[in-house]
């Protein structure tokens, strides 16, 4: 099938940490070439669009505007706004996060926030968990912006924004409403930025907990690439095969 548009995960699909796939790359090159419109969709919250950006064509050479890189954080404001609890808010993150949220006109309360918002934060404090907990206690939303329970990285597998979710779920006996990949919200929002429907977009990604459920749960095709986090061996068994597998997104058609 010929797709109309490709939502695109980044790490360990276009790149793997530090290091860059070549065949990343030169996928990326192929849809501006046959200018074929692409969204990155990603559920890291550290970095803004603008420094994804930056960061996409100093490291890696590959040169794209800031608004074809949707968030979990970008994602978890239209949230907000869809939402209308109200501007106030306490968040546990980094600046890609914070940053946006204030910009985008959400305002800092710490007591009695409309929304507790929760992504990575490698800064965590006992005190900032504090602070949520009563704040949710109390009423606030509590929002997470992806259940990425882990983070690949040089180190091995460190914890991810779901495990400070977790955390406070348990401290709160209260589910978050959770925004990033595989839920529906940022595929969603996501679709609205592309400007496609369902049954035009592929979802591609290494990840299939993230990426390819992202897709499954919101019947979009997906293809499942093996450059990162899902392995080779793991495939026979999933509990629903992806629409398509390859090794390499040099091997994929966007003509057939």
């Amino acid at each position: 099938m010929k797709y109309s548009g490709y939502l695109i995960d980044m790490d360990g699909t276009i790149y793997l940490g530090s290091e860059p796939i070549p065949a990343g790359k030169r996928f990326v090159d192929r849809l501006q070439e046959k200018e074929i419109p692409f969204l990155f969709v990603t559920n890291n919250t550290t970095k803004s669009p603008a420094s994804v950006q930056n960061r996409l064509a100093n490291e890696f050479d590959i040169h794209v505007e800031s608004k074809l890189i949707y968030t979990a954080s970008l994602a978890t404001i239209d949230y907000m706004k869809d939402d209308v609890k109200g501007k106030k808010v306490y968040v546990i993150g980094e600046a890609g996060l914070i940053d946006l949220i204030l910009d985008a006109g959400f305002v800092w309360e710490e007591e009695k926030p409309d929304y507790v918002v929760v992504g990575l934060d490698s800064e965590v404090t006992y005190e900032k968990f504090t602070i949520a907990t009563l704040a949710i206690q109390k009423g606030a939303t509590f929002i997470g912006t992806n259940s990425d329970k882990n983070l690949p990285n040089e180190r091995g597998l460190v914890p991810g924004a779901g495990a400070l979710i977790s955390l406070l779920e348990t401290a709160t006996q209260t589910e978050p409403i959770y925004v990033g990949k595989p839920e529906a919200v940022i595929m969603e929002k996501a679709l609205d930025r592309i400007g496609l429907s369902k049954d035009e977009v592929l979802m591609v990604g290494d990840n299939y907990e993230t990426d390819i459920r992202s897709g499954i749960n919101n019947d979009i095709d997906t293809l499942l690439v093996l450059s990162g986090f899902t392995p080779k061996s793991a495939v026979p068994s999933l509990p629903v095969a992806p629409t398509y597998v390859i090794d390499s997104l040099d091997e994929w058609d966007f003509d057939k």
